[in-house]
């Protein structure tokens, strides 16, 4: 009998290609576009804070029962950031896929890597956010400390 083999087009590892590379673009956009939805004053959002401090402290020292937390609106940035990492998350899924099945190991490979960059780019954005953040914080600090001194 004669053995053939059928030769199957490589859909997963396609499949998982695009959406990486969608995902990835997403999320590099997101970062240099910067936030999409308008975004309030630092002093509107330092005064919002104030005064929801305020009321909680009267409502705790009156014994009032505090308000339940409310979960934040889906903004257009959230749902950026949320689709970058599901697409990022199904190239992972649909490359490894291909690798499982066989496919084409470019493709397979290609379609990981996209989707694990889109991820991590996510998320290396945000740890460093992070540490400029803090290093800030520690100058203003310590500049307070020098000017309380002196």
């Amino acid at each position: 009998m004669n053995q053939t083999r059928i030769a199957r087009r490589p859909w997963t590892g396609s499949i998982g290609l695009l959406l990486g590379a969608i995902a990835l673009v997403m999320a590099v956009f997101h970062f240099s576009a910067g936030p999409l939805d308008p975004q309030p004053t630092i002093g509107q959002s330092i005064g919002e804070i104030a005064a929801d401090i305020r009321k909680s402290a009267i409502k705790g020292l009156k014994g009032e029962p505090l308000p339940e937390p409310q979960s934040a609106p889906w903004s257009l940035d959230r749902m950026l950031k949320a689709s970058a990492y599901v697409l990022g998350g199904l190239a992972i899924v649909l490359g490894t896929l291909g690798f499982v099945l066989k496919e084409n190991r470019r493709l397979a490979v290609c379609a990981v890597s996209l989707g694990a960059g889109a991820i991590g780019f996510q998320l290396f954005t945000w740890v460093i956010l992070l540490i400029v953040g803090v290093v800030v914080l520690i100058a203003i600090f310590q500049n307070l400390g020098e000017i309380l001194e002196g």
